[in-house]
């Protein structure tokens, strides 16, 4: 038995990746009876069963890191989040919700601020300082000019990384520019999952070096914050996760209530108040759901 990974699914036929080689898989019958069905990134142990063929048959599953219901991957290590200076301007909210969910699913959230070249106001200066002072990685590109690629590049080593982000904030033009020309002439990112024209929610690995993956997405736009309750969203936000520990009454939403270690950490000036007035707005819009549920 060999043990490989999923790069790519296309009609229910999996590309195993084992030794630079691509192996096509069908799942055995007993994983579809046990209700486990392989995505993309899953690391799968198979039996080769036409070597000049290259045909193989996955036999199990390993234990995932993580599970992304849309678009469907595993063990998907970093979220690069790119936002825009201009055209888009920079969206915090959704960055915020963005890497709530990553943290949610044990996924290491990394902001990149593209189009730095365009910033006026020295607004990248005020987002770099809010998230470095969490603890978060924050590179800042310009990506029609290769400009903060090597940074990223760096990054990527030795991981399985998707780019998230709005129409336009220049996620394509990043991708690309990490691969060689030949790979983006197959258009690679850029073409085929553009809104509109494929709305498929597949995924495929692109290996830059060994164990260095990208997910070719078709985007998280629609991120599952509902799989948070709004009485756990604060853990997610890893400032207010230290100070909400500390706070007088169990099941604190640290929204309005008195002695709360979250308005503490926010007098001791600890907490960005713009991050979490933030917080506080995607925690009415989770409470609302939850109570027009059902």
């Amino acid at each position: 038995m060999t043990k490989g990974i999923i790069i790519n699914n296309i009609s229910n036929m999996y590309q195993v990746e084992i030794d630079n080689k691509l192996i096509n898989c069908n799942a055995r019958g007993k994983l579809k009876k046990d209700d486990i069905t392989p995505v993309v990134g899953d690391v799968v142990e198979i039996d080769i069963i036409d070597e000049e063929k290259l045909l193989g048959i996955i036999n199990n599953i390993e234990n995932r890191n993580n599970y992304i219901k849309r678009p469907k991957m595993a063990n998907l290590s970093q979220i690069i989040f790119v936002v825009s200076i201009k055209m888009p301007k920079t969206d915090l909210l959704l960055l915020d919700k963005q890497i709530a969910y990553a943290e949610y699913k044990s996924i290491k959230p990394i902001i990149c601020i593209n189009k730095v070249d365009l910033d006026e106001k020295e607004l990248a200066d005020e987002i770099e300082k809010i998230y470095k002072n969490i603890g978060y990685t924050v590179v800042r590109t310009v990506a029609n000019k290769g400009i903060g690629v090597n940074s990223l590049e760096n990054i990527l080593k030795n991981n399985i990384t998707a780019f998230s982000g709005n129409s336009g904030v220049g996620k394509s033009s990043l991708i690309n520019s990490l691969f060689s020309d030949n790979l983006t002439k197959e258009g690679l990112i850029s073409n085929k999952n553009k809104r509109g024209k494929n709305t498929t929610t597949s995924v495929k690995l692109y290996k830059l070096d060994d164990e260095s993956y990208i997910a070719d997405t078709p985007g998280f736009s629609s991120f599952e914050l509902s799989e948070i309750e709004s009485k756990d969203l604060y853990k997610y936000f890893k400032e207010l996760k230290q100070y909400g520990e500390t706070c007088e009454f169990v099941g604190c939403s640290h929204i309005k209530e008195e002695n709360c270690g979250i308005k503490q950490g926010l007098l001791d000036g600890k907490i960005s108040i713009d991050r979490y007035e933030r917080y506080c707005k995607i925690y009415n819009e989770l409470k609302d759901k939850e109570a027009h549920k059902w």
